[in-house]
Parts: C-alpha cells; sequence; structure tokens
C-alpha cells in the first residue's frame, strides 16, 4: 500500500507529498517527492469535502444553461459524461507530473510499460507494440527512435525471421522503468484514495460494464 504524507504550511501555495511503494514491481522501492500546487485534484476534492450537496459545479453550470436556452432536450448525460471528460483531464495532469519527472512523457512512458511488462527479454514486434501503445506505426517510430537516442531501447532482428524487427528495452531502460513504474502505481493509490470507501470499487465495476457495452476491452 501507499504510505502518504503531506504538509503544507499557513498561506503557502503548494504542497510536498511522499509516496513509498515497494512492492510496486518486485524490483526496486523508490520514494517520490511532488511540489504541487493547491489547485491540483486532491486538494480541490479536499476542498469540496462535505460540500458536494447543495453545491454547483461547472457541469451543473453548463447543463443549467442549457436547460435555459433548449428546453425542449434533455441534458441528463452530461452530468455522467460531461463529468467523466473532465476527471480524465485532471487525472491525466496528475499522472503525466509523475512520468516528467523521469524524463518521459506519457506515450514514452506507455511504450517503455508495454516492453517492461511483456517479460524478459522485454521486447516486442514494431507491429504488436503499436497495438499495445494505440498508436500508429509512424507515430510509433518516431518515439521509438527518440528513445534509442537515450539509450533505452535498442531495434533488434527476430532470430527466426531477418525481416521481423523488435524493440527491446535496454538494462538502463529496465532501470527507468521499474522506477517510473513505482512511483506511477504510487500515485494512482493516492488519486484513488481520495475517494470515500466504497465509491472506488463501484466506478471501477461500472466503468468495466460501460466499456462492454460499447464493446471496448
Amino acid at each position: 500500500m501507499t504510505a502518504p504524507h503531506s504538509a503544507a504550511s499557513g498561506g503557502s501555495s503548494c504542497r510536498v507529498t511522499k509516496y513509498v511503494l515497494p512492492q510496486a514491481t518486485g524490483a526496486i522501492a523508490v520514494t517520490s517527492t511532488q511540489r504541487r500546487h493547491l489547485s491540483s485534484t486532491e486538494d480541490n476534492i479536499a476542498s469540496a469535502e462535505g460540500k458536494v450537496d447543495g453545491m454547483q459545479d461547472h457541469v451543473d453550470l453548463v447543463q443549467e444553461q442549457w436547460r435555459r436556452e433548449r428546453p425542449d432536450l434533455d441534458p441528463a448525460p452530461q452530468g455522467v459524461i460531461g463529468r467523466v471528460h473532465r476527471l480524465a483531464a485532471a487525472l491525466t495532469e496528475e499522472l503525466t507530473a509523475v512520468y516528467a519527472q523521469f524524463g518521459l512523457s506519457e506515450a514514452e512512458f506507455d511504450l517503455l510499460a508495454s516492453l517492461r511488462r511483456a517479460g524478459a527479454p522485454y521486447e516486442l514486434p514494431a507491429g504488436e507494440l503499436a497495438d499495445h501503445t494505440m498508436v500508429t506505426t509512424g507515430g510509433l517510430t518516431k518515439r521509438v527512435d527518440r528513445l534509442i537516442e537515450r539509450g533505452l531501447v535498442v531495434r533488434t532482428d527476430a532470430d527466426d525471421d531477418r525481416r521481423r524487427r523488435l524493440v527491446r528495452l535496454t538494462p538502463e531502460g529496465v532501470e527507468l522503468i521499474d522506477r517510473a513504474f513505482t512511483a506511477h502505481l504510487a500515485n494512482e493509490h493516492r488519486l484513488v484514495a481520495l475517494l470515500p470507501a466504497g465509491d472506488a470499487d463501484a466506478l471501477r465495476e461500472a466503468a468495466r460494464r460501460w466499456l462492454a457495452a460499447l464493446a471496448h476491452d
């Protein structure tokens, strides 16, 4: 489990938080220290705690405007979908802040993580790697080129087919993604812990059913 510790001084505009997740990758334990502005997701939720009932958020205001302007339509779905969109953007901002600590973009983290979780020797065919990262082959080539320049991955030929190109983590790449994923998972534990008890389970299962209904895995 994550062990968060926070401290904030009176009138300060930022908060320092430490996260420790010893068992995240089974390889390395790190402590990630982040200095985060008080307008972050954690502080926004904390400031709103206990005030949700009877309080309006941005989506409520948008729905009110549409009810006024188009009373013939029901904007109720915006209460779900609008908030999911805004939540996704807020969470992405929180997650990418950790990737940046390791000099990685979201796409680069995704690529290295896909290779790492494939298991030793930490390699995948370029086409399969594109499927894992949901990017085009052309976009993948540019990302791989940047990571090669940093010494984090290499391109190799498959033993059974010289025409098939593989992308493989270098030892430096394995070490970096292990540290980055440890900090990333600690960050995710922190974000989920912002929800009241039971809400995370309910949200996980609702999202699973919704994705299945939309035929997305």
